[in-house]
Formats: structure tokens, sequence, C-alpha cells
């Protein structure tokens, strides 16, 4: 199995940019809640702190939660890796849609970081209008180390979110479907109608919140 690789990012780096950041984000298909990105940089000499653990990263879609949780202690505690997070709420995104607020969820990210960027990586087709150089590579989260750490981070702080919602709102279940359209989900919207952080531009919820 092929693992992600800092290739992408050795390249940048023996082109003179040292502060290279990998994005990604989670939630851009959840019927509720926010969309969160997160912003990864690796520095330059991590290749010589990277424990044999961490070469098996994977984009977070591809590990149990379990693993997730794993690698995201593990790199939210690196001393190497840089991060930063970026959310839009459900008002906001039925106001803009959910790709200009995907694409803001990415600009808080990067605004968000200790350190500024001297060139982004972003996962698919995505770009972003932000004055830093940048490339979109699809498929990024599954090729670029920075772009699948960041996968990870996106998506466990995102659930951690879902998770004390579901306290807020039990009967919709987004403890065990985080807001993604579940036949269960759809099942309990369908019972007891949208509650405040529904999409209520996106369908089904569009259609039961009349």
């Amino acid at each position: 199995m092929k693992y992600p690789n800092l290739r992408e990012e050795k390249k940048l780096w023996r082109k003179g940019y040292k502060k290279v950041v990998g994005l990604d984000e989670a939630g851009r298909g959840c019927l509720s809640g926010p969309v969160v990105a997160a912003v990864v940089l690796v520095k330059v000499n991590i290749k010589n702190h990277l424990s044999k653990k961490f070469k098996e990263i994977k984009d977070s879609k591809k590990l149990s939660p379990k693993k997730r949780e794993e690698f995201y202690k593990m790199i939210m505690n690196h001393p190497q890796i840089e991060r930063g997070i970026g959310k839009v709420g459900p008002r906001v995104i039925d106001k803009i849609n959910i790709l200009e607020a995907t694409k803001l969820a990415m600009k808080r990210a990067v605004n968000n970081m200790k350190l500024k960027p001297d060139f982004l990586i972003l996962d698919g087709k995505m770009k972003l209008n932000i004055e830093i150089p940048q490339k979109s590579i699809v498929k990024a989260d599954e090729k670029v180390f920075s772009c699948s750490a960041a996968s990870i981070v996106a998506k466990v702080w995102r659930d951690k979110i879902m998770e004390k919602y579901h306290k807020k709102f039990p009967q919709y279940g987004f403890d065990k479907h985080k807001g993604y359209p579940t036949k269960f989900h759809k099942k309990m919207l369908k019972k007891y109608r949208p509650c405040k952080i529904h999409r209520k531009s996106f369908r089904p919820v569009k259609y039961y919140d009349r």
C-alpha cells in the first residue's frame, strides 16, 4: 500500500519555500453542522523527527476512528508540525453556498496559524483567492503528507463538535453519523424536522423545513 509522503513538500523546499502547508476539509457533504478546514505545516527538518508510526498516516476517510484519534494527537503535539483550524457554520453555508463556505473555512484556517505560510497545497481542484502561491493536486489527501495530516485534524475536530451537538439534540444521532446523510439521519430528520444546526439550503433538509 502506498502512503502519503513528503515528496511534494521536498520539491517546494528545494525551490526555496520553507513554510509549505497542506489543506483539507471535513463536513462538506453533511446535512448539518459546520464545514471545518485544517492546515498543516511540516517544518523542513521534520524528516529527521518522523516516527515509524507517522509513516503509516493516511487520508482520514481510510482510517478507523481509533486510528484517526491516535494520529490527531500525534499531529497536534508534534514540535515540528504547525496547525491552523477554521470553521464556517450552517447559517453562513446557507447564505453563501458550501463551496464558498469551504474556501472561507480554509482562509480562516490559514489566518489562524502562528506562522504565515509561503506556499499552499490544496486537494482536488480547489483554489483560494489569497495572496499566497498555491498548487492543487487531485487526491492530495492520499498522496501528500501535510494534506493527509490536515484531513485528519479537520475530521477529528469536526467530529468533536458534532458530539457536543449530540448532547443538545440527541434525537438526531449526531454522535453516530456526524451530520452525514445516512438513512437513520434522514429518518430522524423526517420525524423531528430540522434543528438549528441543519443546513436549510440542502436537500432533503429543505424539503422538511416547510
